[in-house]
């Protein structure tokens, strides 16, 4: 499976199959973490074999059920926090996908167990991403336009609109899609992009922001532009 197959095939899975993960699949995951707390400056963890943080009652209103390995999606606390993990987190999804597993970025939904994980006295935990085997692969859901989330047009390049395409695909909280996508110009043989997040009530604009950038950067190319 490549990676633009994963982001098609990604759909947010809540129930899972009382299975652990591989080693070799908990070892390609801890090493791709390790590169992204470094680049992302981060501190992603793994717990597997845990099922205490999905038992709470908000898990049970979540419908989440068998949830036994997550990401604890941590970092130091500052205004970038959430969009940094929504990038990050997305791409340790879309790996996940690849190796044969299923995801679910969690916002509310789980108890801090403690002893599963370990914090600075500068950082915060942002969110959890369950994941395992699916009992299914889950299902899609209906997303906006193109024009909706963009200023596409005519004139527009083919990979602006391919890397849009490929961030309507992004998981968002409750399917909201609050994100806009502008080509701006064309600045010393640059092409500009500049990605804006809308206003919610329900929140997380931020990571969802992320989770489509990542998105759109794998559908367009990172060789075809610049972010402003």
């Amino acid at each position: 499976m490549t990676i633009l197959e994963a982001i098609e095939a990604r759909h947010s899975v809540r129930a899972y199959k009382e299975q652990p993960l591989t080693e070799d699949v908990v070892r390609v995951l801890e090493e791709k973490i390790e590169c992204f707390n470094q680049e992302g400056k981060l501190h992603i963890q793994l717990v597997t074999n845990e099922p205490k943080a999905f038992k709470g009652t908000l898990a049970k209103y979540g419908k989440f059920k068998n949830v036994s390995n997550y990401l604890v999606m941590a970092g130091k606390k500052s205004d970038d926090l959430d969009e940094r993990v929504g990038y990050y987190g997305e791409h340790l999804v879309l790996l996940a996908q690849m190796l044969g597993l299923n995801t679910c970025w969690v916002g509310l939904s789980y108890s801090k167990v403690p002893g599963t994980f370990v914090l600075a006295n500068d950082e915060k935990i942002a969110c959890y991403i369950a994941l395992g085997y699916g009992e299914t692969q889950g299902a899609s859901h209906k997303v906006k336009t193109i024009e909706q989330v963009s200023n596409v047009s005519d004139i527009t390049p083919s990979w602006f609109k391919r890397g849009v395409q490929a961030a309507l695909y992004a998981p968002t909280a409750i399917n909201q899609q609050k994100f806009y996508f502008e080509y701006v110009r064309v600045e010393n043989n640059q092409h500009k992009v500049l990605a804006k997040k809308g206003f919610s009530l329900v929140g997380y604009t931020h990571m969802d922001l992320g989770i489509a950038k990542c998105h759109f950067e794998i559908g367009a190319g990172k060789e075809n532009f610049v972010w402003v």
